[in-house]
């Protein structure tokens, strides 16, 4: 039996461990966190002037999204959120709001609208994804289906992407692989960091 590639296994360990300490976080720390991401990205300059911003409804113990998109909605931003296809590539389709979507597979929401197809992502003047974890120069690791990897790969050079995470999720180093994407920011319940410019 061959051996599991290095990268692969420090992922997998990473992943594990950073999922565990999710589970670990109390409900309130969640509220609050949700709250204050929503506050900070408001906050920032490339989502108050975007017209279309590409963000997800968030599950579990992710950082949670329900504040901002609420928010997005209010200040009359067009959302559009993804829809897992069966090869793990993304599509997407218009948020109109928390009874607007339903369960899909893995656990995910999904919005019922009409799909806009994956090239949608390049459409939107900010990106904001989920996450595990990103480190300094931008390089992100998401859950292992390298939905988000892909999605990233079509949009264009110069669009703000930012990843939302807990504090300690923003790390020194993060295992990555030649199909893995960074992203320019990461936004956690202390607020914006912008990284390495994105490659």
């Amino acid at each position: 039996m061959p051996d599991l590639d290095p990268t692969l296994a420090r992922k997998i360990a990473l992943r594990d461990q950073l999922r565990t300490a999710r589970k670990r976080r109390p409900l309130l720390e969640l509220t609050e966190a949700a709250r204050a991401l929503a506050d900070h990205l408001v906050a920032t300059p490339e989502v108050g002037r975007a017209a279309t911003v590409a963000a997800y409804v968030s599950i579990g113990t992710e950082p949670g999204t329900g504040p901002l998109l609420e928010r997005l909605l209010g200040l009359g931003k067009r959302v559009v959120v993804p829809v897992v296809l069966p090869d793990f590539d993304l599509d997407w389709a218009v948020y109109d709001g928390p009874d607007a979507v339903a369960p899909a597979r893995g656990g995910l929401l999904e919005p019922l609208g009409r799909r806009l197809g994956p090239d949608a992502i390049a459409t939107a003047d900010a990106v904001l994804t989920p996450g595990m974890a990103v480190d300094r120069t931008g390089m992100r690791m998401g859950k292992g289906g390298g939905c988000y990897d892909r999605a990233l790969g079509r949009v264009p050079v110069g669009t703000f992407t930012c990843t939302l995470l807990f504090d300690d999720e923003l790390l020194e180093e993060v295992p990555s692989g030649p199909y893995d994407r960074r992203v320019g920011a990461v936004v956690t319940p202390s607020g914006l960091t912008r990284l390495a410019a994105r490659g």
